[in-house]
């Protein structure tokens, strides 16, 4: 997670969008309003939401051998053509998801006092606030967060932790204990896609990095005006996002250069490939550009866990993966160093990738 900076970083006044939503003033802040070229079309909220591939989890894990052959087939297009899907029957117990979501809606109602006693400083990512905010003049996403780094448990910073609700801490634990299972079984599963060892990517990443973030978005008098979250990928190498139930369709994808809703499926996750696969990947695999929208009328909640190598790992193109067809791409560096860069970074497109990519020679 995020260093401390060393000099301060003056982000100016900084409103709760909650507190915002119940004072109902006439006017939207002027730090929310979007430049006319990013702000979303309502044209766009209106088309009916696309679907991403959808993964039976199910079927990889126990299913015959045509529904295996079929469930990988599908994966495999999932990774290459969208850097997105949703995965269904995931062996996670819907009891435990529906405890994580309660524990995460019970945090964002309490007291704003409350709340600003985990606050999220300047130039980091863990607590409570608003990540990725660097000047007093950069425009806002229309969010709360809450974040905590998880694993290694020397990321963790125990008095973030919250006292209340009861459980939380609790329940975060033992969610994130599965969810890290997911993200190693369906890494083994991408790793056969590239004809790699099943085990590749977990002998790779040592010890990984595993972060959660809690994303609220309450309903916006104007959400043709402003973005509750910034069109970014993630750093990570698989993210896994739970949708609250009964919210609106926040999230986007940039699929063919056009801003695609993405329909919640009841009970799935959705699945994102971030930079560090699409670097491993030799950009086979590419993490793929996406932003929340808001709703004028509806409330939102997304709990979001990343999934990364060790800090100390060197990252880089795998050589299989290689070739003269296939130059390589990027350049191999440390995993720390990435993650120092974008954390320190505000949510910009892919820009942060730039980092790793090597530079095309100019013909001479």
């Amino acid at each position: 997670m995020a260093p401390v900076p060393i000099s301060p970083i003056n982000v100016g006044h900084i409103d709760d969008v909650q507190e915002l939503r119940k004072a109902r003033p006439a006017t939207i802040p002027e730090r929310f309003v979007r430049d006319m070229t990013e702000r979303p079309t309502l044209a766009t909220a209106l088309q009916p939401p696309d679907t991403v591939p959808i993964i039976d989890f199910s079927r990889l894990v126990k299913g015959n051998k045509d529904e295996y052959k079929s469930e990988m087939l599908q994966l495999t297009r999932a990774c290459e053509e969208w850097g997105f899907f949703q995965v269904i029957n995931h062996g996670i117990d819907l009891s435990l998801l529906e405890s994580i979501e309660k524990v995460a809606r019970d945090f964002f109602v309490l007291p704003l006092e409350e709340k600003q006693k985990y606050p999220m400083l300047p130039g980091t990512v863990q607590g409570y606030g608003q990540a990725f905010v660097f000047s007093e003049d950069q425009k806002l996403d229309w969010c709360n967060m809450f974040a905590l780094g998880l694993e290694p448990h020397f990321i963790r910073v125990p008095k973030l932790w919250p006292a209340k609700p009861l459980k939380f801490s609790e329940t975060v634990e033992v969610y994130s204990g599965e969810v890290r299972k997911l993200c190693q079984h369906l890494l083994e599963y991408i790793a056969m896609t590239l004809n790699l060892r099943t085990d590749f990517f977990e002998e790779m990443f040592g010890v990984a990095v595993q972060a959660i973030r809690m994303n609220y978005y309450p309903p916006c008098a104007r959400p043709d005006l402003v973005l509750g979250l910034s069109p970014h990928s993630d750093g990570s190498a698989l993210t896994v996002l739970q949708q609250g139930k009964g919210g609106s369709v926040g999230l986007q994808i940039l699929k063919d250069n056009k801003w695609m809703p993405i329909q919640p499926v009841p009970n799935a996750f959705v699945i994102n490939i971030g930079d560090t696969l699409e670097v491993l990947t030799n950009g086979k695999y590419k993490s793929v550009e996406h932003r929340a929208v808001t709703h004028k009328e509806k409330d939102r909640l997304s709990i979001v866990t990343f999934y990364a190598p060790s800090y100390e790992i060197e990252l880089g193109p795998i050589p299989e993966l290689v070739d003269e067809n296939n130059p390589c791409k990027y350049r191999t560096y440390n995993h720390g160093e990435y993650s120092k860069h974008y954390v320190t970074s505000k949510l910009q497109g892919k820009k942060t990738l730039e980092f790793a990519k090597v530079e095309s020679k100019k013909p001479t």
